[in-house]
């Protein structure tokens, strides 16, 4: 492997795929270790956190509302927690950079708060619908406006008292269902929100070792407002969604035996584990254990042939994050996999259903879109070529999972978006070649 330019990465097919690797720390729970610990009384300390970009965004919001973070280690902080009621109105527009889980969550969260903000973010994020997390939050009082009537960033929000609320959303987000529950925080009474299926449940679980009552039901989940939050000791397992991209590298490549350590395998996360192992991938769950109420455990992986099935239901909110990785996988397996109710992908950092029928399409890849998914037929390889991120983090990442075993090198446009998400991944990959 070789770089061109920090923005383009060439891939060169690998030779073999064995050892161990650690992924950096969870994306979501590192967000929210940060949120929650500004709101509670208290210092909290975090280790393992994720200081990509996107986290950092959250980090640099809050500092401009009054809260002390320092950097007490290479993946460890200290949040100097303010309270419920402690946030100061920031002096200028929050930056939320490419992060959707920022703008959406600090949505609810600062739709409570006494004082006037405006959330933006880079270019990608402006065009992602923001109406889904408006809209419960104006049927709760809140004031919020945005372009395109509420539905693009900029958010401008004046902040103020707000009502409870029972929601049902009609997607399964926990972006939603988070904003909810925030704003919930600062209203007396009980918060609910229900969605079709159950969507990741980091938020509830950090609440709860926070001090808040949530109390999680078959559909939904409610929450009661106004809870006295006290700091914790927050320990982040690795990231399931980016360990995902060296289960598929280990799967598909010949020979290949990774152990791959220190993995969040939270049930609401890990619809990309049934799902690889329902293709007949070779995956074992070592040293299964808890840190910080999320289960976590050492995944070994070996080379597997893997065959085509249907992923669809209350699978897909389990998985979302990983579908372009999957998509991979699906294109080097046997037979063919069909992907359905996964109309989210459309809606994320970029459209991901046309982005991977577009970059698999180019290195012979047989991928059909649907509206909801995508229809993929196996090859047995894939060829080289020239491929573009769209500027999304994890299409990048799958498109370098695929060129491991393509038949010539594949070329990488637009990388530099992996930072979003996983500091080091380049350099991590070319430790096997």
């Amino acid at each position: 492997m070789n770089s061109n330019q920090s923005q383009t990465r060439t891939i060169a097919p690998i030779k073999s795929l064995r050892g161990e690797v650690s992924v950096p720390g969870d994306k979501s729970i590192s967000h929210r270790s940060i949120m929650f610990g500004s709101l509670a009384e208290g210092t909290t300390r975090v280790s393992g956190f994720l200081m990509g970009e996107d986290n950092l965004s959250t980090w640099k919001a809050f500092e401009s509302m009054g809260v002390t973070i320092s950097q007490t280690g290479t993946e460890a902080l200290e949040i100097k927690g303010v309270g419920l009621n402690g946030l100061q109105e920031p002096g200028d527009v929050l930056d939320c950079g490419n992060s959707g889980t920022t703008i959406r969550l600090m949505s609810g969260l600062l739709a409570g708060q006494n004082f006037f903000s405006v959330l933006t973010g880079d270019k990608y994020l402006r065009k992602r619908p923001m109406q889904r997390v408006v809209t419960p939050l104006a049927a709760m009082g809140a004031q919020i406006w945005g372009r395109d009537g509420g539905e693009r960033a900029p958010l401008a929000i004046q902040g103020g008292a707000l009502t409870p609320t029972t929601y049902a959303s009609p997607v399964s987000s926990a972006q939603v269902k988070s904003a909810v529950l925030l704003a919930g925080l600062s209203v007396d009474g009980e918060t609910t929100v229900t969605e079709p299926h159950l969507s990741r449940d980091h938020s509830e679980r950090m609440l709860s070792c926070f001090g808040a009552e949530v109390r999680p039901f078959d559909g939904g989940v409610s929450l009661t407002g106004r809870p006295r939050l006290l700091a914790q000791e927050v320990v982040v397992p690795g990231d399931v969604s980016s360990a995902a991209f060296f289960m598929v590298a280990g799967l598909i490549t010949p020979g290949a035996e990774l152990l791959i350590r220190n993995v969040g395998i939270n049930p609401t996360r890990s619809g990309i584990i049934d799902i690889l192992v329902a293709m007949g991938g070779q995956m074992e769950m070592l040293d299964i254990r808890e840190q910080s109420g999320e289960p976590v455990a050492d995944i070994l992986v070996r080379h597997s042939q893997l065959k085509g099935i249907e992923i669809s239901g209350d699978m897909v909110p389990r998985a979302i994050d990983e579908f372009p990785v999957i998509s991979v996988a699906a294109a080097l397996a046997e037979g063919t996999t069909t992907i359905r109710d996964a109309e989210e992908l459309r809606v994320k950092e970029t459209d991901r259903i046309d982005a991977m029928v577009s970059e698999l399409g180019k290195l012979g890849g047989l991928v059909e879109g649907r509206p909801d998914g995508m229809v993929i037929t196996g090859v047995e390889q894939l060829n080289g070529g020239t491929v573009t991120s769209h500027g999304d983090h994890r299409i990048a990442m799958s498109l370098a999972v695929a060129a491991l075993s393509a038949r010539d090198s594949v070329t990488i446009e637009d990388v530099a978006c992996t930072e979003t998400s996983f500091p080091g991944f380049w350099a991590l990959l070319g430790t096997f070649n």
